[in-house]
């Protein structure tokens, strides 16, 4: 039997920064889902990356918003790029009232590094190479001591329930049985679609289930196609595979082939750009690596601490040898479209990081703009919560004995996506791996996994041009004028094509 229990609030499904921030920023009872353990199981935690903001005394938000929409390859909404990167300044800050403990100058101010089609530095980090974890830890300890957050680990959100007025709740599935959450707001923070590429630099769980959640209540998804494959994952067997952040191409790291030719003159090319060219080697029967064994040298290991660790473990030394690496899926621009306030097309339901589409990463996504996003858009969204009227005085008590039960089992179906979007809609794709891979999909829609992998495949097929980090051999070109792709939730009439800068 199913319980039903009012959540007292808005019920956020995700624990990684962009709910967490929605969480805190709300200030009434809410309550925050998270599958698995909190502070487990989240991209965030592994962004080695930084927040990007321009608050250099050489740079401005106005050349940030034209850094990004260059590399977003003409599918920016140039509004919402404006306003995001207007408001990074202030993320910084809120982030550093929560607690973060940004890397800093000996007189204190901000210490700014340089990444792939940045025009300037701007990119602020913590711990050296750790930034998403340190994010990570702040909301996590904040939330802790907040006490109008009730956090549920352990706790799969399976439905978004809705009626004729919009979001009625939310089923759960937990160890100590299923509920449903009754409530009329519901935000999606539930990350990207990684896990369904067989290269992958995100937690294998990460296969796009709050867009299996969003597209089943009838939310409207746009440009599911667009995956940013990170040019430098460390190719040493691991899955997922550690990345090797762009800041280390940043410092002066360049790559090369197993002659010591150059695979790319300019190693800080946009991601789509880099991995194609990886791809074309690899390809041609290359192998790749990353070599910084020059710049930044012998500075690697006081810059990278974590990444050195890691090349270490898998038996290389960064100082003395070149770092073999790969293109791997990182990145989903795609998502459930929003406003700047994360509300869908359905009443009461919102989106807000990775799993939403805002307009602000276009066709490629400009490094280290996703923790900036999941901050101010997760702060918005909250803001816009506290105009509504209070539901509750105490958010609902997670249920005792929550815990996982041992290892998850083996899912046949999920590795059976895998593989075939893999090879289907990779870095590379075509009309006829393409046409393949949907009618093998079709019959596993009954699967999230399967879903997703569908929908990406047939939005694919249906985009016949190349751009950004959608790229089709048979259709080279970009079409004009650039217009978004839609995929209708279920029940909606089908749209395909949206004009740039037709939602505000």
């Amino acid at each position: 039997m199913i319980k039903k229990i009012d959540a007292g609030g808005p019920v956020i499904i995700g624990a990684g920064l962009a709910g967490l921030t929605a969480a805190l920023e709300y200030g009434r009872p809410c309550v925050v889902l998270s599958a698995g353990a909190i502070s487990t199981g989240t991209s965030t935690g592994w962004a080695q990356g930084g927040v990007a903001a321009a608050i250099g005394a050489d740079d401005s938000a106005e050349l940030h918003t034209a850094d990004t929409i260059a590399a977003g390859a003409g599918l920016c909404e140039p509004d919402v790029v404006a306003a995001i990167t207007g408001a990074a300044g202030e993320a910084i800050d809120w982030l550093t009232a929560q607690g973060a403990r940004f890397d800093r100058t000996a007189d204190g101010a901000l210490k700014l590094g340089l990444e792939g089609a940045h025009s300037r530095r701007r990119i602020v980090h913590a711990m050296g190479d750790s930034t998403g974890a340190e994010l990570l830890r702040t909301v996590v300890a904040a939330a802790r001591e907040t006490s109008t957050i009730s956090l549920w680990e352990y706790a799969v959100a399976t439905e978004i329930l809705t009626d004729a007025d919009g979001v009625t709740g939310v089923r759960v599935r937990t160890v100590a049985g299923e509920f449903v959450l009754a409530t009329s707001t519901v935000l999606l923070a539930t990350g990207g679609i990684g896990g369904l590429f067989s290269h992958t630099t995100n937690p294998l769980s990460s296969r796009g289930q709050g867009l299996a959640l969003a597209h089943r209540a009838g939310a409207t998804l746009r440009d599911v196609e667009m995956v940013q494959f990170h040019p430098t994952a460390l190719d040493v067997g691991i899955d997922p595979m550690p990345l090797v952040s762009e800041a280390v191409r940043g410092e002066g790291a360049i790559l090369i082939d197993e002659t010591g030719a150059r695979v790319i003159e300019n190693p800080l090319s946009a991601r789509d750009v880099v991995s194609r060219a990886e791809w074309a080697a690899l390809q041609a029967g290359h192998q790749v690596f990353l070599d910084a064994r020059e710049e930044p040298g012998a500075r690697f290991d006081e810059l990278f601490a974590s990444i050195a660790a890691t090349a270490r473990d898998a038996g290389f030394d960064p100082v003395t040898q070149p770092l073999p690496v790969h293109p791997a899926a990182h990145y989903h621009m795609g998502g459930v479209r929003v406003d700047l306030t994360g509300r869908t097309d359905v009443v009461g339901l919102y989106a807000a990081g990775e799993v939403a589409s805002t307009g602000l990463h276009g066709a490629n996504r400009l490094a280290s703009n996703s923790l900036l996003e999941a901050v101010v858009c997760g702060r918005w969204t909250a803001q816009q919560w506290r105009s509504l009227p209070a539901t509750g005085q105490v958010a609902a008590a997670a249920p005792s004995g929550l815990h996982p039960v041992g290892e998850p089992p083996a899912d046949p179906i999920a590795a059976r996506v895998r593989a075939i979007v893999s090879e289907a809609a990779g870095v590379l794709r075509d009309h006829d791996r393409l046409t393949a891979a949907l009618s093998e999909l079709a019959g596993l829609r009954h699967h999230d996994a399967g879903l997703v992998g569908y929908l990406l495949v047939q939005a694919a097929l249906t985009r016949t041009e190349s751009r950004g980090g959608h790229t089709r051999t048979d259709y080279p070109e970009a079409s004009e004028p650039p217009e978004h792709l839609l995929i209708a939730g279920v029940g909606q009439s089908v749209v395909v094509a949206e004009p740039i800068g037709a939602v505000a």
